[in-house]
């Protein structure tokens, strides 16, 4: 696969502002095309969606690259998980390594998709460890697996050509997004486009397809400081509710105060895995498993930066990371922080929401994240003038 670099400068860190001069250089990071209300086929009836693209590459006489899925000599694992490698699978011709040379007689129209039924009362949180239907190899940059953090989702704003990549988030109900106060403040609710089930931005062969929406309405923290980033929180309603998948499902959100000091917990993002000009946007969504830092000591360290000693820390933050060359960096604003939920193996709450911080993946410098749990009043109010019944986010 040729993995584009992004040599721009798509986000701030803190998404504090977009350059429209970037626009045209962009266009191909996040590709949505004009039907965003409509749902996106679901796997039991995702033939027209395989259907669009009828020509594929050559691979011999009387063979094509196609989906792996459309292969029907193509040999499924007893466990339900092909094993993929996304930099390089020697003994394959095709360029794509989600694709694989079929024989034409055994190319099939409608995939034969390797995943179980959705438990409707599975819940909030779980991770999909082993990923949604194959399971990759040859991960060399914090790659996440396919469907492995099922409420991750990309922020775009519409424009008349192309799509803008904003921020991540997080979807904590069927129509209901949590993400950073900052990456919203200002915006136009009815030009964002919420984007659920996304992995590699840069193809469309994944086994289940990503589903857009419309953004209906934004609310932020009245008390949102865009200089200091309070309070940074804020809540996107959707036009339409997402169809829960395996690669879509809501996050847990935790209780009001709970604490997740020294737990090692996982951000993901489509940003940069490094500050300044060496730093690379990611084509396939990223996974950083970082430590919680306390607060005290997240204080501290801050203050050894540009700071200065008289630095306070608010409240509405929490800290984690500050381990060389694992951070949070710029491009990631809004993603979630997610936490281990004790005793339940592969489930998770949302600890923070990527706020801000001073470079990316330098030692002993922690990044910085509004803090869920002292929010969670603020987000339990609004959702239930609206409605959203707190069962879709309570473990």
């Amino acid at each position: 696969m040729i993995i584009k670099i992004f040599i721009l400068g798509l986000m701030a860190y803190t998404c504090l502002g977009q350059d429209s001069s970037l626009d045209d250089l962009i266009a191909d990071i996040f590709k949505t095309d004009g039907s965003t209300t409509q749902s996106t086929p679901t796997p039991s009836q995702s033939t027209e969606t395989i259907k669009e693209r009828t020509q594929y590459e050559s691979c011999g006489e009387q063979k094509e690259c196609v989906p792996r899925w459309l292969c029907s000599n193509d040999t499924i694992n007893t466990s339900g998980e092909n094993i993929i490698d996304i930099r390089i699978d020697t003994g394959s011709p095709c360029t794509k390594y989600l694709e694989r040379c079929c024989d034409l007689p055994n190319k099939r129209d409608t995939p034969e998709i390797p995943v179980g039924p959705i438990d409707q009362n599975r819940g909030c949180g779980y991770q999909n460890p082993n990923g949604v239907g194959f399971k990759i190899t040859g991960a060399l940059n914090q790659e996440a697996e396919f469907g492995e953090f099922p409420w991750m989702v990309a922020i775009l704003r519409e424009e008349s050509q192309l799509n803008l990549y904003e921020c991540g988030g997080a979807l904590i109900a069927p129509d209901v997004i949590l993400t950073a106060a900052h990456c919203v403040h200002n915006k136009d609710a009815k030009s964002l486009i919420v984007r659920a089930g996304e992995w590699d931005t840069q193809t469309k062969d994944e086994i289940i397809p990503h589903e857009d929406r419309y953004v209906k309405d934004i609310i932020y923290h009245e008390k949102f400081n865009k200089g200091s980033l309070f309070n940074n929180v804020a809540l996107l309603f959707l036009e339409s509710p997402f169809n829960f998948q395996m690669n879509i499902q809501p996050i847990c959100l935790p209780t009001l105060g709970e604490d997740f000091e020294y737990e090692r917990c996982y951000a993901t993002g489509w940003g940069k895995n490094k500050f300044g000009k060496d730093g690379e946007y990611q084509v396939i969504l990223k996974k950083i498993d970082l430590p919680v830092v306390g607060r005290a000591k997240c204080q501290t360290n801050l203050r050894e930066t540009r700071l200065g000693r008289h630095f306070i820390l608010h409240e509405s933050f929490i800290c984690a990371g500050g381990e060389k060359d694992k951070d949070t960096c710029k491009g990631d604003g809004g993603s979630p922080l997610v936490c281990p939920i004790k005793g339940q193996p592969n489930r998770f709450k949302s600890a923070g929401i990527v706020a801000w911080g001073i470079g990316c993946g330098e030692e002993n410098i922690p990044g910085v994240y509004a803090s869920v749990a002292f929010l969670r009043p603020w987000i339990d109010e609004k959702l239930a003038s609206r409605q959203i019944s707190s069962k879709y986010f309570t473990p």
